[in-house]
């Protein structure tokens, strides 16, 4: 799946969707390689956003590693929890001064709640636009489409940010069970579904043109639509 051209609702000069994988223990490291050689060569700063998990701890982890990869890497964690820590200006100027903002792993109905039309995500979309590198993990790259899986399995979908437009991301797929993608499928205007398996990235160009990271292969199921 070489020629896949996916259709920006955003300004993007590289965003990168990871279907998951434990960075610790190596299973990311290809894709995390790719990330970082796509960085601007002046601003060496990764602004990590931990809404997903709430953890206080991953960034530190993660920064570790990055900067054991290429020790001109800084990793900063930007403390966005809860609603009110999207709006907070300190939070929006680490994301806009950031060479990648890399959203960490966890669940997607904490990072919607947090970061679905807010100020940060406004945030992420202008340094998108000026050559900041988006990057999410796992349920974080989940949410870059139009809807995201519920995963607390309350409702059969949830209004995700919206920046791929027409599509759905289901990520840590396995191509012998793409039953929670077709459902996602379902959700209204969904034209296209991707299925990310973990250890692999979709990395997405600002023409929409696409290219593969890490070593599987992504899932890519076409709606029929009425003639």
């Amino acid at each position: 799946m070489t020629s896949l051209h996916v259709d920006l609702a955003v300004p993007v000069h590289l965003l990168v969707l990871i279907g998951g994988g434990e960075f610790s223990f190596g299973e990311t490291r290809e894709v995390d390689e790719f990330l970082l050689r796509n960085m601007p060569a002046d601003r060496r700063t990764v602004a990590f956003i931990p809404a997903a998990s709430g953890s206080a701890e991953y960034a530190g982890h993660f920064g570790k590693y990055l900067h054991g990869i290429d020790p001109t890497v800084e990793t900063v964690n930007v403390p966005i929890y809860r609603g009110r820590d999207s709006r907070r200006q300190k939070n929006l100027d680490q994301i806009l001064a950031a060479g990648m903002i890399y959203l960490g792993g966890g669940v997607t109905n904490n990072l919607l709640a947090v970061l679905r039309e807010s100020a940060a995500d406004l945030a992420m979309r202008e340094a998108a636009a000026n050559g900041t590198v988006i990057a999410a993990i796992g349920a974080s790259a989940s949410c870059f489409g139009i809807a995201a899986r519920d995963m607390h399995g309350i409702a059969a979908s949830l209004p995700a940010l919206g920046w791929l437009a027409n599509t759905v991301v289901d990520t840590a797929f396995e191509p012998d069970n793409d039953a929670s993608l077709r459902r996602l499928m379902s959700v209204p205007e969904t034209l296209i579904g991707l299925g990310i398996p973990a250890g692999t990235a979709l990395a997405i160009r600002g023409d929409g043109e696409t290219e593969i990271a890490g070593g599987g292969k992504v899932a890519a199921f076409r709606k029929a639509q009425a003639r």
